[in-house]
């Protein structure tokens, strides 16, 4: 089968050959609940025959556990066979065979140590197997070449790879790489000690491009070869292949000692082709650059030692489709992505700064923040601000007591023209493990809303008001526990004995507690109360202060800032206090925020958020796909059905989720994640197919965004519509809205 939905042929049938082979009858089929089980063809055909088919309900597999214990004991042996002879994954398909061939013929304590054969014949009058002594899955094997196969000068034997046996002859099944020909023949000596792959020479070839769906065997040129010499029989050559003649044939024979990593549906590099040099990686950061005067300090560490990539061997190629093997440094896609982005619009400062955004990589862990010394600072820096604030207080763990766990994040800090500023990382605690009750209580603290920034954008481009933001260093550590909360030490610094176990006792809030955003909003709150600014009743993040005819206007989330309005005596009083309060720091004008990269022109301001598409479109692998002109096929109906294929659950959600932060500046993507989002409970391969489809349109604009614009006034104009029972699921209407305000698009 080239795919799960071509089951219903195969068994038909194997239905057929047990009621001939067995002279017994299929009474019950039990399966789970697939859509290549559940379809029409199979079902007509099971009642045609009065077989009953049953199904196993959602996600428990257990309620047919025979079949699933025995498919894991099958994948099991195929990968012993496969590592153990180091053999490339392109020959699963043998090492299934061969696999159940030796599990029916070997002894089992469940069965009384009788085989599966003599059980099996005990039971019904099945027909007589043949049996054949094992042997090493992947060895050596050389195979007997008869006169007409050879001169009188060449070697008699062919040195091939054993691959199994023959189903429907007694004979060894082995299979030569070089001419791509496989053998079933009884004259054959095998060398049981020696592999016919070396170690480490199918490393590049099991990777991702080796993927078949079938039997190797099935495309393969295949020898019948006997006792007799009159029973030797050729077929046709392997399609796509060059009729080579036998004096090539039997040069090939001979010269087998580059051969060691060819495999069926391997693709091979042409031997005449320029080696390429792979550049090398230098890490030579010194080791006593993690020194620091903070007590508790990161401890030292080493970086691996770099392996450079192995190149793949020369190979013989004469009479081989044509190379396509490229590496990863130069290859090659149908559609790249340089054709879909584009900076040529963008000021030069602008331009610099887009660049900024993807010049430097962040880190994923501990380790590889450690190998930069950039980021080392940074975390030194971080271990000295939390003690010189007295976070905590180094204690012996209380009895009794479970601490909570803590880990490193690493974010980039710009400067207003756009260049690095700072590498910060912060220490986050894991809140996930808090209990209700013992370590914390309230947690509620609002978060700006999306509406409510777009409607300052609004009023700033309409306005002409400056956007200036701030950034406050360490903002949930201003505030303080009431609480009694334990963590652990950070990772990277030194343990203690686990007989005596040492954590932090918390005094001040930390990321990521449950209670920190409440503990810092509420100081953050009180403080702009006492120097004059009201909060706002509709959006509580909103601080605003009215002076005759002028305003000043403060938007916060978390601890980013933005600050607008006509008054700049006053914004510049503000940012005085701010100063004196919390450690603050000017980021100056706004250019990014929550993700959305903000430029400003003449023309008004452009909302985009380039970066977390491209990033979006690297991390689900969808940089090299087809782009797609529209996010949703026309007249798409999706529905939910307990009989459709499903699909991958948390990514599927994950997916969804982030697509949805992205309509943030695209509402040309809203209609679409409206529809896919119903579907969050139980998706299917269909509505993950939608999803897909709008990671292609994403591909296809990744720039794309809002503009705000000047317009004449700040009137408030609304739009709405809906269809009429547009859901074939449920007969339920969908609703839209826009809501626009001085012209722009705010909600």
């Amino acid at each position: 089968m080239k795919s799960k939905s071509e089951v219903s042929s195969p068994f038909q049938q194997f239905h057929k050959m047990i009621a001939t082979q067995y002279q017994s009858n299929i009474q019950v089929i039990r399966t789970d609940n697939g859509g290549e089980f559940i379809n029409h063809s199979l079902k007509h055909y099971l009642n045609s025959y009065g077989n009953v088919h049953q199904t196993t309900c959602p996600y428990t597999p257990q309620q047919n556990g025979v079949a699933e214990r025995k498919n894991r004991h099958l994948l099991e042996v195929v990968r012993a066979f496969l590592f153990e002879a180091n053999m490339p994954t392109s020959y699963w398909g043998e090492a299934v065979t061969a696999g159940a061939y030796i599990i029916n013929r070997v002894p089992s304590s469940s069965l009384q140590f009788q085989t599966p054969f003599e059980v099996l014949h005990c039971i019904v009058n099945a027909p007589t197997m043949p049996n054949l002594s094992p042997k090493v899955f992947g060895c050596v094997a050389f195979v007997h070449l008869h006169k007409g196969w050879r001169t009188k000068l060449e070697p008699r034997a062919l040195r091939c790879v054993f691959v199994g046996y023959a189903l429907h002859q007694k004979g060894y099944r082995c299979y030569h790489p070089p001419s791509r020909k496989l053998y079933v023949t009884l004259d054959v000596v095998f060398h049981e000690t020696t592999m016919y792959y070396s170690a480490g020479s199918t490393q590049w070839e099991a990777g991702d491009k080796v993927q078949t769906s079938t039997n190797p065997a099935d495309n393969l040129d295949v020898i019948a070869q006997g006792n007799r010499l009159d029973n030797l029989e050729t077929s046709n050559e392997y399609p796509g292949d060059e009729n080579i003649g036998d004096h090539q044939d039997r040069k090939e024979y001979t010269s087998d000692a580059s051969y060691g990593s060819d495999g069926p549906e391997i693709e091979i590099i042409d031997s005449n082709e320029d080696n390429l040099e792979v550049p090398t990686v230098s890490h030579n950061v010194p080791v006593n650059q993690l020194s620091s005067p903070v007590d508790s300090i990161l401890e030292s560490y080493e970086s691996p030692p770099f392996e450079p990539l192995k190149e793949p061997p020369n190979r013989v190629t004469r009479g081989k489709p044509k190379v396509n093997y490229e590496p990863v440094l130069h290859s090659k896609v149908k559609y790249p992505m340089n054709n879909y982005v584009s900076y040529h619009r963008l000021s030069q400062e602008k331009m610099a700064f887009v660049h900024q955004l993807s010049i430097v990589s962040i880190p994923n862990n501990v380790q590889e923040a450690l190998d930069d010394s950039r980021w080392r600072e940074a975390m030194n820096e971080e271990m000295r601000a939390l003690q010189k604030n007295s976070t905590w207080e180094v204690v012996d763990l209380p009895k009794g007591k479970i601490p909570v766990g803590c880990k490193w994040v690493f974010t980039i800090k710009y400067k207003a023209n756009g260049t690095i500023e700072r590498c910060k990382a912060k220490l986050v605690a894991k809140g996930y493990t808090q209990t209700y009750g013992i370590d914390y209580m309230e947690t509620f603290s609002p978060v700006a809303k999306i509406n409510t920034v777009r409607i300052l954008l609004s009023l700033a481009v309409n306005l002409d008001w400056p956007l200036h933001q701030f950034d406050v260093k360490n903002a949930f550590l201003h505030g303080t526990l009431q609480e009694e909360v334990y963590m652990e030490l950070p990772p990277g610094c030194k343990q203690q004995a686990e007989s005596n176990k040492q954590v932090c006792r918390l005094r001040k809030s930390l990321y990521g507690l449950k209670q920190s955003p409440r503990a810092w909003f509420g100081r953050f709150t009180n403080f702009m109360k006492t120097v004059g600014y009201t909060q706002s009743n509709s959006d509580h993040t909103l601080f605003l202060k009215h002076s005759e005819k002028q305003i000043t206007a403060l938007i916060v989330y978390v601890d980013d800032m933005i600050v607008t309005g006509n008054d700049p005596a006053e914004r510049k009083r503000l940012q005085q206090h701010l100063t004196c309060e919390f450690e603050m720091k000017d980021l100056g004008e706004l250019k990014y925020f929550l993700g959305i990269e903000v430029s400003r022109s003449e023309k008004g301001i452009f909302l985009s958020q380039r970066k977390y598409a491209l990033d979006l479109l690297s991390e689900t692998g969808m940089t090299a796909c087809s782009p797609a002109s529209t996010p949703m096929e026309e007249n798409l109906k999706l529905h939910g059905d307990s009989n459709q294929v499903p699909t991958n659950k948390e990514r599927y959600q994950r997916l969804v989720g982030r697509l949805m932060y992205l309509s943030h500046t695209r509402p040309d993507l809203a209609y679409a994640l409206s529809v896919v989002s119903q579907f969050m409970h139980s998706p299917s391969e269909e509505h993950m197919n939608a999803v897909i489809r709008i990671l292609c349109y994403l591909k296809s604009s990744p720039g794309k965004g809002i503009l705000f614009t000047k317009g004449h006034n700040l009137d408030i104009h609304s739009y709405t519509d809906a269809d009429w029972a547009g859901s074939i699921q449920d007969r339920r209407s969908t609703s839209g809205y826009f809501m626009f305000v001085g012209g722009n698009l705010v909600t």
